[in-house]
């Protein structure tokens, strides 16, 4: 068992002719993705990096099985796409664009609050179990198959985790890129359960940055339900208050949103807290030399 992505995924590209979606999804096929096809309304029955393109997402379900969706298309239409995977039966929805208005995200959780899927991002790296499926804009020879979990706002500090892990002696299970946007659809407390209910996972990672409740709201779940080693690293430690640094979400609007804040609470979880990310992959090491 992976979590959300594995080798069996059906995948399917929405922007798949675009320039953005036609390059990944050469990544992702190279890489061996099981990408099954894509969407491009307009460009339906044609052919695309040898496979099919659909008019909606729906032919691709009903033709393909297509069960994940990387969503690649312009943010004015990024909502309505998403909207469209929900309903037409897409049970993994990643979304990789990023400058969606936050009004149309609000109208997005609203939305899927009773379809049966799980949304990541937008504005996200993607999501990748080594050897199996890379969904998403990463660095697929970063990533080494291995028992850690890593879950992170930053798409730059997931490949840096991923890669101190594996120059530790380790490997990653999934690594899921979750975004930086105010609105977003898996959430890190989201993402640790999925770990922490994932077999093949030992560890996780956890990083985070300034600004919101969603590390807060992870580590408290951690503490009352954790039952594996959490590492974790809080970024913007030197950010002014009340400015935005980086990703729309990364804004400090009160004392518990501060790195010092989130990283005091997490220690009180039970966390292990890197104080430089340069120290992740040392620390979980050190994690699972003492579980091991």
């Amino acid at each position: 068992m992976s979590v959300l992505v594995n080798k069996d995924s059906k995948v399917i590209v929405q922007g798949f002719t675009g320039t953005e979606g036609t390059f990944h999804a050469s990544q992702m096929i190279e890489y061996g993705t099981n990408v099954v096809g894509g969407v491009t309304p307009g460009k339906g029955g044609q052919n695309h990096l040898e496979r099919p393109v659909f008019n909606t997402v729906s032919q691709a379900v009903e033709k393909v099985g297509a069960n994940t969706s990387l969503i690649f298309v312009p943010p004015a239409f990024a909502a309505d796409a998403v909207m469209e995977a929900a309903e037409s039966g897409i049970k993994v929805i990643i979304c990789i664009t990023e400058g969606i208005p936050t009004r149309d995200m609000i109208m997005v959780k609203e939305y899927l609050t009773d379809k049966d899927c799980t949304l990541v991002g937008p504005n996200c790296p993607g999501v990748i179990t080594p050897n199996e499926a890379k969904c998403g804009i990463m660095p697929g020879f970063v990533f080494k198959k291995g028992r850690i979990g890593v879950v992170s706002k930053s798409g730059t500090l997931t490949y840096e985790a991923a890669d101190q892990v594996v120059k530790a002696g380790m490997g990653i299970s999934t690594a899921i890129g979750i975004g930086g946007d105010p609105i977003i659809g898996t959430t890190t407390k989201q993402a640790v359960e999925l770990f922490m209910n994932d077999p093949e996972t030992d560890g996780i990672i956890m990083i985070g940055e300034i600004g919101g409740q969603l590390e807060t709201d992870a580590a408290k779940w951690i503490k009352a339900n954790g039952t594996k080693p959490v590492v974790g690293f809080i970024a913007g430690q030197t950010a002014p208050e009340g400015r935005t640094m980086g990703h729309a979400g990364a804004i400090v609007g009160g004392e518990e949103d501060t790195a010092e804040a989130k990283m005091a609470i997490m220690r009180e979880c039970g966390i292990t807290v890197a104080e430089s990310p340069a120290e992740i992959g040392k620390l979980m090491a050190e994690l699972m030399s003492v579980t091991a």
